[in-house]
């Protein structure tokens, strides 16, 4: 077990450099100049060339790509071109709240998905499978911000059960919290519902199918057992892993889920960074979301053995 993880994290830190290489370089290809965005077009040649020192523009590329990796080896990300303010400051204070959507947004797809998906492959070519499959079909076809568009419609403005603008205020407790993340959780979620059903389906389906499950039918053991015991168990592996490499998509639909429903966190920041032209934020929130799916993907790996105790870490 330590050797996989120490193999793992090796592998992982590999990834994290070729990540932080690709968007430090993507950066400084855009045509634009960083002080010219920042201090607008009439900005004299001095305050130019003071900006450039400050943020170490003037320095040769190979240094900047030096100085950039150093900084991510001691977790500095820098500092924002507009605000001046510390990156990592200003990501984990609203890193909290894309965490939380996430998390919840998963916990929601995979309560409706996972047993919609058993319940659809017991009852194959039925009515409760073509209810099931239509409401896949549905919720690939539906775009999550528009999804959250919808549900603001019906849940806020026609019956008022949750409020219009779900920003967060500072002294907000616990139960405001969850409330503000109910609409958009299901926002999020309900799409991954969809996706997790299909691939449930799919997956016991071929389980279905298998020798053991007709040898516990056989035993007369009830079908309640067979389905939920011996058969869900190893449809969950190819369903977590699936789910793990999801996780980008996840953060994805954050960005835009975040946006439409006023919600603090990092996909709203990265938004305000982009229209702002912060390349440094930009580049840091990447770092992020990658570091961020690098360790749900090894999680899930080390979660095999939970599901499987045939898995062997060797």
């Amino acid at each position: 077990m330590q050797a996989y993880i120490t193999k793992r994290l090796l592998s992982a830190v590999v990834v994290m450099w070729a990540v932080a290489t690709i968007v430090f370089f993507a950066m400084r290809v855009v045509p634009a100049d960083p002080a010219e965005v920042v201090l607008g077009d009439y900005a004299s040649q001095e305050l130019l060339d003071a900006f450039r020192h400050k943020m170490g523009l003037d320095l040769p590329i190979w240094q900047q790509y030096v100085d950039f990796l150093a900084g991510l080896l001691h977790g500095d990300l820098g500092r924002s071109m507009i605000t001046n303010q510390s990156i990592s400051e200003q990501i984990f204070s609203v890193f909290p709240y894309t965490l939380s959507l996430a998390l919840a947004s998963l916990l929601v797809g995979a309560s409706i998905g996972v047993p919609l998906g058993v319940i659809t492959a017991v009852r194959r070519n039925t009515i409760v499978d073509s209810v099931g499959r239509f409401f896949a079909l549905a919720g690939f076809s539906f775009p999550s911000f528009y999804l959250g568009i919808v549900l603001l419609i019906i849940f806020s403005v026609h019956l008022k059960w949750f409020p219009v603008v779900h920003s967060i205020s500072a002294g907000g407790g616990l139960p405001e919290h969850i409330q503000k993340l109910i609409l958009p959780a299901f926002s999020l979620g309900l799409i991954q519902a969809a996706y997790i059903t299909r691939l449930t389906r799919s997956a016991m389906l071929d389980t279905l199918s298998q020798d053991y499950v007709r040898t516990a039918h056989a035993k007369g053991l009830p079908r309640r057992v067979v389905f939920f015991k011996h058969a869900l168990r190893n449809v969950l592996i190819p369903v977590v892993t699936a789910m793990g490499l999801y996780t980008g998509s996840i953060l994805g639909g954050a960005v835009l889920t975040e946006t439409v429903f006023s919600r603090p966190g990092l996909g709203k920041l990265l938004i305000g960074a982009i229209a702002q032209r912060d390349y440094t934020l930009i580049q840091s929130g990447v770092m992020m979301f990658a570091f961020v799916v690098l360790i749900v993907n090894l999680l899930v790996d080390l979660s095999y053995a939970f599901f499987d105790p045939r898995v062997k870490y060797d």
